[in-house]
């Protein structure tokens, strides 16, 4: 530590109350802090927030990570919430307009608190509890989550992520393919129709078998191509690389694991997870497929990125 003033190094003069060293200068008398390389708001350092973030994106629960590192379940909770701040805004920043070519968009399920159906009476018109979809525009070729929207499985929830998407793409024409949900085609026709050629992946299923009408999803008899907008390239709608996405998903995110008590109870921190899982995703992992990251992939950086550089 040197010296501020005096410009001469400074010797030890004991810690403070938080346990930092603290020095004092010998010829002005001044004392001085260390410099805690920590984030903001919060007195954990940032080597030991990466391993928590690590942790919790590689699908560890809340408690299980308190048990491995040994930070307390309060301290990873609010340390999650300021890493999903970041990231979200580090998404916003960075992913604008991105050129794309193939764009696959997909909701998939999950809860906060409870599910809709256990809901009570006085907690119809709560909107923090119940069922929330999470919206995910994915680009075929990059693998890069272009952008995602935490809602309910409605036209305003819609609108608000084609909204996002549009904010996110260049002003390029480009082919998008989305599932049957009714609420896409006039929210695309509203915010995408300069630019892209549309079309739905309707699936058509069969009615459960006897003692899997809980648990195990329909079989799928046929999926129907149905252009919508613009010229689709007939070979080219699909949703299979969004829906496969949905999975590594659910994989990585305990929030999203289905059957366990590991839910979320809170809509924020459901978001913060999503948008710390998709900016690691886009910025952090490494694809199998194309060896790289999405975000190197798209040309939007030229390394890969650190969790520390997330939170930077």
């Amino acid at each position: 530590m040197t010296c501020h003033n005096c410009e001469i190094q400074c010797k030890k003069f004991g810690k403070g109350r938080k346990g930092n060293q603290r020095f004092r200068c010998n010829q002005c008398r001044k004392t001085f802090s260390e410099s805690n390389n920590k984030l903001d708001g919060m007195y954990l350092p940032v080597e030991k927030a990466t391993a928590v973030l690590q942790l919790l994106l590689e699908g560890c629960s809340i408690r299980s990570t308190e048990r491995i590192t040994g930070v307390h379940r309060d301290t990873i909770m609010r340390l999650l919430l300021v890493a999903g701040d970041k990231c979200e805004r580090l998404m916003k920043k960075h992913i604008h307009n991105v050129p794309v070519t193939d764009v696959q968009c997909d909701e998939m399920w999950g809860f906060v608190g409870k599910k809709e159906q256990n809901k009570w009476m006085t907690e119809v018109n709560n909107k923090n509890i119940g069922d929330a979809y999470c919206f995910v525009a994915f680009e075929r070729n990059s693998k890069l989550v272009l952008t995602f929207h935490l809602g309910r499985r409605d036209q305003g929830s819609t609108y608000s992520f084609i909204g996002k998407l549009r904010n996110a793409t260049a002003d390029k024409r480009f082919q998008l393919s989305t599932d049957g949900f009714m609420g896409y085609p006039s929210a695309i026709d509203y915010a995408l129709i300069d630019r892209c050629d549309y079309a739905q992946l309707v699936k058509v299923y069969t009615s459960p078998r006897e003692g899997e009408q809980r648990y195990s999803p329909a079989d799928v008899v046929k999926a129907v191509p149905t252009p919508v907008m613009g010229n689709p390239d007939p070979k080219k709608i699909c949703t299979s690389h969004v829906e496969r996405n949905n999975l590594t998903m659910r994989m990585q995110i305990r929030r999203l694991t289905r059957l366990t008590n590991a839910f979320s109870k809170k809509w924020g921190n459901l978001k913060a997870a999503l948008a710390l899982y998709f900016a690691w995703y886009n910025f952090c992992r490494v694809h199998r497929t194309i060896r790289m990251t999405p975000a190197m992939e798209a040309g939007i950086v030229d390394r890969i990125w650190t969790i520390g550089e997330l939170l930077a």
